[in-house]
């Protein structure tokens, strides 16, 4: 019975059947299990995905959010599947412990080679919530290699950083919906939201006294300082002042904290630059990658340290990082990510082709979001690279937003108070253009 029904849904089978059979049964994130109000996938390819709404209705829409930030080269993109395909004519996965492959090593190396100089040590997770974990788990270690036993962080207001145990005790405490679960997670020290980019002086002063009072009082109990560096992705899409991250960075040098960037959502070009952290001209202790590293293929996710950090660990007891998953460093999963970023980093044009995409998708958006900065209820527009974002006075309704944008053929899924697009950087200028106009559609209530 399970392989017939198996089998039924290979194909192009009752495709809205489907809505029916998932209610009650599959849970969606952040979603009730009664909730129906989903579309089904029937194929994607490009920067389009082909949907089918509960009655039935099929409709092709521009995927403006990347599948949360991760697609960026498009759907069924040619040269990651032949990747994939390749590595499959050879085995599909093997344990790491005590085996190694060449997808590993070439991924390890060229994450090495395009990550900020002094990043040359890989450890491959197999997401990024798990990343993170093993981030703060490096930096207790590293802290307890040294003879300490500092086990917090310092993590900001807004932050987000993904949804196991320890990730969850570094977002923001209140505005992460983490807040049932403080039984469970360690109290960790929060500075205050930074400010934007457009901050005064003043402004930049009173924060970065804030965050020294905290590090003065919390700073023998500090492993680390965890951040999105620039800009706060499911927290609110903010921007913040580049001189905030400074601030941090030398005030982690100074306490013997590591410095832990979490470019998770903002590597890989999303942001203007190849990682956040080089518009601010600093090189963090350990740096966590993933979304767009697999061209949203694969799970996959990776943490870089120093050599200094690297050191102290090898130099340990343990002489170990202490973590293992079963699927680390899958041999599909690292040949998506090579051949993702090849993409990437391709030179061929004289820049990285994520340069000129982010350039191209920036200009795009900046002209055609600009017109809803004057619709009703809207709060805030603004651009960061290749995001784009409608900031609402109030809470928007996701269902309606969803609705809205359908009908304009473009696909998105607001949060909070944010109507918002990362679109893939193959997205074309029409593309960019139809993408903007749903937005302001969705915010101005507008069928």
């Amino acid at each position: 019975m399970r392989e017939t029904q198996s089998r039924r849904d290979e194909g192009t089978a009752d495709t809205t059947s489907l809505h029916e059979r998932e209610r009650g049964l599959l849970w969606h994130p952040y979603g009730a299990l009664s909730d129906g109000s989903h579309f089904a996938v029937s194929g994607a390819s490009g920067p389009r995905v082909d949907l089918v709404d509960r009655e039935g209705r099929r409709l092709t829409a521009l995927d403006a959010m990347s599948s949360w930030w991760s697609v960026v080269h498009g759907y069924r993109h040619p040269d990651i599947d032949e990747a994939v395909a390749r590595q499959l004519e050879s085995f599909s996965h093997v344990m790491f412990g005590g085996l190694t492959h060449a997808p590993a090593v070439g991924l390890a190396e060229r994450l090495v080679a395009v990550t900020p100089a002094g990043l040359d040590h890989v450890f491959l997770a197999d997401s990024g919530s798990v990343s993170v974990e093993v981030a703060l788990k490096l930096a207790v270690q590293h802290q307890r290699a040294l003879g300490r036993t500092r086990g917090r962080f310092l993590a900001l207001r807004g932050a987000y950083h993904g949804d196991t145990t320890g990730a969850m005790s570094v977002c923001d405490p209140v505005t992460s919906m983490h807040a049932d679960f403080n039984a469970v997670l360690t109290p960790q020290v929060f500075a205050p939201l930074p400010p934007g980019p457009h901050a005064s002086d003043a402004e930049l002063h009173e924060w970065c006294a804030a965050v020294d009072a905290l590090c003065d009082r919390h700073g023998h109990e500090l492993a680390g300082i965890i951040v999105e560096p620039l800009f706060q992705g499911a927290g609110g899409m903010r921007p913040y002042h580049v001189r905030a991250l400074q601030h941090l960075r030398t005030r982690a040098g100074e306490l013997g904290a590591v410095l832990i960037a979490d470019e998770i959502a903002t590597g890989f070009g999303r942001t203007g630059s190849a990682f956040a952290s080089e518009r601010a001209g600093i090189t963090p202790d350990i740096m966590c990658v993933g979304k767009a590293l697999t061209g949203g293929y694969m799970t996959l996710a990776a943490v870089l340290c120093t050599a200094e950090i690297a050191q102290v660990i090898s130099d340990s007891s343990h002489r170990a990082l202490m973590h293992g998953p079963t699927f680390m460093a899958n041999p599909l999963a690292c040949a998506a990510a090579c051949a993702s970023l090849d993409l990437l980093f391709d030179t061929s044009d004289g820049q990285p082709a994520w340069a000129r995409s982010i350039t191209r998708l920036s200009r795009g958006l900046r002209t055609h979001l600009a017109p809803a900065a004057t619709l009703p209820g809207v709060a805030d527009v603004r651009v960061v690279g290749g995001i784009g974002v409608i900031e609402m006075r109030e809470r928007v309704d996701i269902g309606a937003v969803t609705a809205t944008a359908a009908q304009h053929g473009v696909w998105l899924r607001p949060f909070g108070t944010n109507i918002y697009t990362m679109p893939p950087y193959i997205a074309a200028d029409d593309d960019i253009e139809r993408i903007a106009t749903a937005m302001a559609a969705a915010a101005g209530g507008q069928p």
